[in-house]
């Protein structure tokens, strides 16, 4: 506990601000990859998927917060929102990737929406996750309320599930780094039903 305290001093003094800035470096690289030949014969595909993938983690690291908090006293939650946020952006930009650079003609991407189940369920994680990226600023939790907003937010768990989801059936076989991917966040979602958090209090009781 005592690095924990130690690990918590020191990230008061990190503004959650900063976070945005680190943000936009990975994408931002993996484009200059892209436009050099650093990304292999299919720069669009391995772009579009990495940027995806960076989306994911982000994403289930946000859902980790909670869980480590509890597990080993180390308090990242002032970053979640960040975090949050970055991990929108990046899912975004996997769209706009697929959208704008891979498929390009709109009524193939209607198609590809509707036939292809990975694509339908990726597409059903971005849209849950819109009105969590709009409502993460400081005048909607006055508007809804904290308690609503926290409801609203919990949105976050069925989404980051879904991309699990989405990563898992991309691939043509079962890849067992997506399926790792899903049993993380299956666990992260795990510890938060009720009996988990029971036995959690029971076993750091006295």
């Amino acid at each position: 506990m005592n690095v924990s305290r130690t690990i918590n001093n020191a990230l008061r003094m990190v503004p959650a601000w900063s976070l945005y800035i680190m943000g936009v470096l990975p994408p931002v690289w993996l484009f200059y990859l892209g436009l050099t030949g650093g990304l292999g014969v299919d720069p669009i595909k391995a772009m579009e998927h990495e940027i995806g993938k960076l989306g994911l983690q982000v994403l289930v690291f946000g859902l980790a917060i909670t869980p480590l908090r509890k597990l080993t006293g180390l308090n990242l939650m002032k970053f979640r929102r960040a975090l949050g946020l970055i991990g929108f952006f990046y899912i975004a930009l996997h769209l706009l990737v697929w959208l704008v650079l891979d498929v390009q003609i709109l009524g193939q991407i209607w198609a590809d929406i509707i036939k292809r189940p990975y694509i339908t369920v990726g597409m059903a994680a971005l849209i849950a996750m819109i009105p969590l990226a709009v409502t993460s600023n400081n005048w909607s939790i006055r508007k809804l309320g904290g308690a609503s907003w926290k409801k609203l937010h919990k949105v976050v768990y069925g989404a980051v599930l879904l991309g699990g989801v989405h990563y898992t059936m991309v691939g043509k076989v079962w890849q067992s780094e997506a399926l790792m991917y899903l049993a993380v966040i299956t666990t992260l979602l795990a510890m938060r039903l009720p009996l988990a958090k029971w036995r959690l209090k029971a076993a750091k009781a006295p």
